[in-house]
């Protein structure tokens, strides 16, 4: 699904304007973002987390030059979803 169908179908349910729906969906989706950039967890009760998990330094092997990479320590974002969304998903 994607953001123009979503709008659509929360159009359609609540009966309010397109436009009207897209600005909350945008502004939505900036302050998750821009909440998990400053490290802070969104939760959002029965859906799920938006969290930063942090991935410690590794060595890779490039095996077709047969070299070693180090791979820095990053943080990268990820999202987990509630048990309620989970064994709703399970029974499907």
């Amino acid at each position: 699904m994607t953001k123009a169908e979503i709008v659509n179908e929360v159009a359609k349910t609540t009966g309010m304007e397109k436009t009207a729906i897209q600005a909350v969906l945008e502004a939505s989706m900036d302050c998750i973002k821009n909440s998990v950039i400053a490290g802070e967890p969104v939760y959002l009760r029965g859906f799920g987390s938006f969290i930063i998990k942090h991935r410690a330094q590794k060595a890779a092997r490039n095996i077709t030059k047969k070299t070693t990479l180090t791979i820095p320590a990053h943080n990268i974002p990820a999202f987990k979803p509630a048990k309620v969304f989970m064994n709703a998903v399970k029974v499907k």
